[in-house]
């Protein structure tokens, strides 16, 4: 056994003759180990598993990214929000008998609530589904205040759901029998289950080529579009939304050294800022209110298009940024191209 140096890091090493054919190698336990997203994929395979849909995460970018490339079109449908997802699944289900994929960031965990409980549940139709949850905020490990509470709560949501749930391992032993476990209950119960997945669970897999994006070369990148956004309504609140948009609109200001109090940053709520423009609209109508929304943002929550509408105020501006990707969790296809 190496001995140490009483004042120094370095280890001692006994002497080795010629004949001495040991090899020291670092302990296994130490090495960072990533779940490959193929071998999981075929994992999933196994099980009977051939349907997928979901709304893209950050933390499960690598599997996403592999399945939108190899999934056939009529058997992965990226999703308005996490709610419609389940929805698509069951009707999967019903048809074909076979267990369901749905993929979503824990964020978007409350949009599956009722589709859950009134639809899934062993209560109502008993459907089984498989859902693949990214989990932003986990304890202990430093994250974006928007996902903090979130985090926080996921574990505890599920159990009040009555989904049960297990944390993917990162190694292929530990998915196979987490996964065992999985079928066994959804086969049984006839029932949601659910895996939590921690951030670089996965081995890095990237899209390769264009997914769905515009590929016209005259048309202008979303930074353009704010500075000109900024430079023509200097002192007009601006809401924004989340992912790059709000990021990048904090970044200009900062650039010109202007204020930043007549901006409301939408970072959590997904596909709420449009909303939240037009409160602010209703409650100060003589001021411009400028709302700055992405397509998958307002893809997800399109009913707030018919409120605005509805209402009809001359002081509310939507204003759409469409480069038809979700962007900031990795360049998957919204459907808007």
């Amino acid at each position: 056994q190496p001995t140490f140096k009483a004042s120094l890091a370095e280890p001692i090493l006994p002497e080795r003759s010629a004949m001495d054919k040991r090899v020291y190698r670092p302990m296994t336990e130490t090495v960072r180990t990533f779940l490959n997203p193929a071998h999981f994929f075929a994992l999933l395979r196994s099980h009977g598993t051939t349907f997928f849909t979901g709304v893209p995460d950050s933390l499960l970018k690598d599997m996403c990214a592999f399945i939108t490339e190899n999934v056939p079109e009529g058997s992965h449908v990226i999703a308005a929000n996490e709610g419609t997802a389940v929805a698509t699944a069951a009707g999967h289900y019903l048809a074909s008998r076979n267990i369901p994929c749905v993929y979503l960031q824990n964020s978007g965990l409350g949009n599956t609530v009722n589709p859950i409980l009134s639809l899934c549940s062993t209560k109502v139709y008993s459907i089984p589904v498989l859902m693949i949850i990214g989990w932003r905020g986990e304890p202990g490990k430093k994250d974006e205040p928007q996902h903090q509470l979130q985090g926080q709560l996921t574990p505890s949501m599920l159990q009040e759901m009555n989904v049960p749930y297990d944390i993917l391992p990162d190694y292929a032993e530990g998915a196979f029998e987490v996964l065992e476990k999985a079928y066994a209950y959804m086969q049984k119960e006839k029932a949601p289950f659910a895996l939590l997945v921690k951030k670089q669970t996965f081995e890095k897999y990237t899209l390769s080529g264009d997914q769905g994006a515009f590929v016209d070369a005259n048309m202008l990148h979303r930074e353009e579009i704010l500075e000109q956004i900024i430079s023509t309504f200097p002192e007009e609140p601006l809401v924004t939304t989340t992912g790059f948009t709000s990021r990048e609109v904090f970044e200009l200001r900062a650039m010109r050294g202007q204020t930043h109090e007549q901006d409301f940053l939408t970072v959590g709520s997904m596909g709420h800022c449009s909303s939240i423009a037009l409160g602010i609209a209703l409650s100060k109508p003589s001021t411009q209110v400028l709302c700055v929304d992405g397509d998958g943002a307002a893809i997800m929550h399109m009913g707030a298009f018919l409120t605005g509408g509805t209402v009809g105020l001359r002081n509310f501006k939507h204003i759409l940024v469409n480069n038809a990707v979700h962007d900031s969790v990795g360049g998957q296809p919204t459907g808007a191209a």
